[in-house]
């Protein structure tokens, strides 16, 4: 199976790497996040790492290996070795997840499953109450969930026949059209990722233009009974310049929007990247932001868009 094979099969059964219940930082009330592999951009400083590629990973945790062995028993491919700092020889391992169903401890972990829409559904659902009593619903987030844009569309359309309040978590980076026509009528909050204005630092950190982000979000405001919260993560150094927050404050005014969360940084996905056997770029912080600085940067962005 080819690359382009591998991303269509993808996209037919696209992965989740974890459904968060009772969930209050995704939107407004108790809600369930949807976790979904894979996005077209690959920041370095993502949160959740696990979520950049749309296959299936092993992820190993060392602090709960008890050196039993029966992972190496199991692996087929020989990707299993004790002499290799991460465990697992990644160019080897083909993530049939053999080992990580035979690991006593979950040191060794399976990231990525998929789920029917009925099945997923009716998982969701089993939250119901709580969504009702405290306003909540449910948020797709990643990832990036427009990229299986059929299946998502299916499971909110089960969702909104249930009267549940569905938000989205979005880079952006998606087709408009297709957007609007399958996802768009069930959505009553949608989290748009901002990073970076500058269009080539935005490809140097992300990997991608930041052209069709933009776009889109100029394109969407005028979407009427859609609520729009622009998102701004502070990466020291990175995003978290006075020249990038300025040239995103005046871009959101002059789209209109009065909105935008800042994000403070956290390292945590440091952690997971080495659990899933990806380089750690030297750029990248290693420690949360002061709050000081936190606050004088808020303040900053608070003042330019007034």
């Amino acid at each position: 199976m080819n690359e382009n094979e591998k991303l269509l099969h993808a996209q037919r059964k696209p992965l989740i790497f974890d459904i968060h219940h009772f969930a209050l930082d995704d939107g407004p009330g108790i809600r369930s996040t949807v976790f979904m592999k894979g996005c077209p951009l690959s920041c370095l400083w993502c949160h959740n790492p696990e979520s950049m590629k749309s296959g299936r990973e092993i992820a190993f945790y060392p602090k709960l290996c008890i050196n039993c062995g029966d992972c190496k028993t199991v692996c087929p491919e020989g990707a299993i070795s004790f002499e290799h700092a991460g465990r697992i020889i990644r160019d080897r391992c083909t993530a049939c997840g053999k080992c990580a169903e035979e690991c006593p401890t979950t040191a060794l972990k399976i990231v990525g499953k998929h789920y029917s829409v009925s099945n997923l559904i009716e998982i969701l659902l089993s939250d119901h109450i709580f969504y009702e009593t405290s306003k909540g619903g449910v948020t797709f987030s990643g990832g990036e969930p427009t990229l299986y844009m059929d299946y998502v569309g299916k499971v909110m359309k089960g969702l909104k026949a249930n009267n549940v309040h569905i938000a989205i978590e979005t880079s952006g980076m998606f087709n408009l059209d297709e957007f609007k026509t399958k996802l768009l009528p069930y959505i009553n909050l949608i989290y748009y990722d901002i990073k970076l204005y500058d269009p080539r630092k935005h490809e140097q950190y992300t990997g991608k233009s930041n052209k069709q982000i933009l776009s889109n979000l100029t394109d969407l405001v005028k979407e009427p009974d859609v609520r729009i919260i622009p998102r701004l993560p502070l990466v020291p150094k990175i995003t978290a310049t006075t020249d990038n927050l300025t040239q995103i404050a005046r871009f959101l005014k002059s789209a209109g929007i009065t909105t935008c969360e800042l994000l403070p940084y956290n390292p945590g996905g440091i952690a997971k990247r080495i659990a899933i056997g990806k380089d750690i770029h030297p750029d990248i912080p290693r420690t949360m932001m002061g709050i000081e600085e936190e606050k004088k940067l808020g303040e900053i962005f608070a003042r330019l868009q007034n």
